[in-house]
């Protein structure tokens, strides 16, 4: 090998690491894989229909549409926060008013239609692809999967900067993905398991005035 293939090998490999440095992202061997990602609890949300179940009173019991202001409105309590609360945790504060006018209540409540789930469950793909999507979660789906079902990338697509969006403890966090070396190696290091609420975008790459 000559001096100058040294020279240019070393700095091709610089410059690789350069542009790593500067994205700012982690590298994507950070995100917790999938199977360490427990499922969060159930929140009730605006749309969603719970049954409620007041044992011995069933006078009280109902099944209700969780209103656009996130209320439901009970028999003997009046409006009723039900957004953002867990099913168990809205029975227990049901439960703790009821026992102001009968006595003991065991109150049991069920999302039997979980109409907010949808849209919190699905997985988004924008930037440079043929056809951004915005798609249901399903168990197993990958970044891959979701890149093909969105088309595949554009001619203007950076294929190798796109970036994983992920929200951890409640908050969003960016990973680096190779969408070049997946669908041109074959390199699966980064084609990840997807969790629900997944974002892909994909940059359009910079053009130089030769390339216009």
């Amino acid at each position: 090998m000559t001096i100058s293939t040294l020279l240019r090998t070393g700095l091709i490999a610089v410059l690789g690491l350069f542009v790593t440095a500067c994205s700012g992202l982690p590298p994507s061997a950070e995100i917790p894989p999938a199977s360490e990602l427990g499922a969060e609890p159930y929140e009730i949300g605006v749309g969603d229909t719970i049954s409620i179940h007041v044992w011995r009173n069933p006078e009280l019991g109902q099944s209700i549409v969780v209103r656009p202001d996130g209320f439901i409105s009970m028999p003997l309590m009046g409006d009723v926060k039900a957004e953002g609360k867990e099913p168990e945790q809205l029975a227990a504060e049901i439960s703790d008013t009821l026992g102001e006018f009968i006595r003991t209540p065991e109150v049991t409540v069920m999302v039997t239609s979980p109409l907010s789930k949808e849209f919190r469950n699905r997985i988004r793909v924008t930037g440079q692809v043929a056809s951004p999507q915005s798609v249901a979660f399903q168990q197993g789906m990958t970044v891959l999967d979701v890149v093909l079902m969105a088309g595949g990338v554009t001619d203007f697509a950076a294929d190798d900067r796109a970036v994983l969006h992920r929200q951890i403890n409640g908050e969003y966090q960016s990973f680096a993905l190779d969408l070049e070396a997946i669908l041109t190696d074959g390199d699966m290091s980064t084609n990840h398991r997807l969790q629900p609420g997944d974002v892909i975008s994909v940059p359009r790459k910079q053009l130089f005035r030769g390339e216009l």
